[in-house]
């Protein structure tokens, strides 16, 4: 109980909880950047996939199925390594940042454009489920009224497929949270790894002298309550709009 007790006291330190807070708010920022990168990725590489069935573009077809495939099949941590190992960084983004040294800096870039190449591929197969759940009439009605590829897509099918797939969505923002705790084996600065930092130094803030057991289970469980409340909460707000989305044919029925 001494011990338990002498690890809860890790947690009562304000400069512990501010640490603690700043690595949510990277692993937040992080999720927020890969997820808002991968949409524009994903969203070309569904198109591309699903639209490009003329001969000439068929290459490309083949090119966006391979990606895709590729990185959906495979796991994160394995494109997390090899980005670390082979990826180039500009200069620019090797300078210290974040309270980070350079080499940190470093591989917080490459450990990030790995999440974002992977998620890529998965919220390309969400934008494509909403592409095929666009009416075929929507097409023909845009073709009718004269616009272009560009254009029809822009302002008619590529709206209505974002509306359609938001709880996916979500549901896949909730899971690029989770997946940034990969981040924590190559020593960049979100929650996990400043959790790891923390039991590593341990005997320095319990009063022991020691690393104790019981800090294992203090610091990883104020972690798993942190991701827990931040993907609770977006679980509500998933289940929330899936729930007002199952209501829109029964009104439309009686209307």
């Amino acid at each position: 109980m001494a011990t338990l007790g002498a690890s809860f006291s890790i947690i009562t330190n304000p400069k512990i909880i501010q640490y603690l807070l700043k690595g949510t708010l990277f692993t937040v920022i992080i999720s927020v950047v890969a997820v808002l990168l991968s949409i524009l990725i994903g969203s070309v590489l569904a198109l591309v996939r699903n639209y490009c069935n003329a001969p000439e573009n068929k290459f490309f077809k083949l090119l966006a199925t391979i990606y895709i495939e590729v990185f959906r099949n495979t796991p994160l941590m394995l494109w997390v390594f090899i980005g670390v190992v082979f990826l180039p960084i500009p200069k620019a983004l090797t300078h210290k940042m974040f309270g980070l040294s350079s080499v940190e800096t470093k591989l917080l870039f490459k450990a990030a454009i790995s999440l974002i190449l992977f998620t890529s591929a998965v919220i390309a197969e969400i934008i494509r489920g909403g592409l095929n759940a666009v009416p075929k009439g929507q097409f023909e009605a845009a073709q009718s009224q004269g616009f272009s590829v560009v254009q029809e897509m822009t302002y008619i099918i590529l709206p209505q497929a974002y509306r359609k797939i938001v709880p996916t969505l979500l549901s896949q923002v909730i899971s690029t949270i989770k997946d940034t705790s990969y981040l924590a084996n190559v020593a960049v600065i979100e929650l996990m790894a400043r959790t790891k930092q923390l039991l590593s130094s341990a005997n320095r803030y319990n009063g022991t002298g020691t690393i104790n057991a019981s800090d294992v289970f203090v610091l990883f469980g104020i972690a798993a309550l942190i991701y827990f409340i931040i993907n609770f909460t977006l679980s509500v707000i998933v289940r929330r709009m899936q729930k007002k989305q199952a209501k829109v044919p029964v009104r439309a029925q009686t209307m």
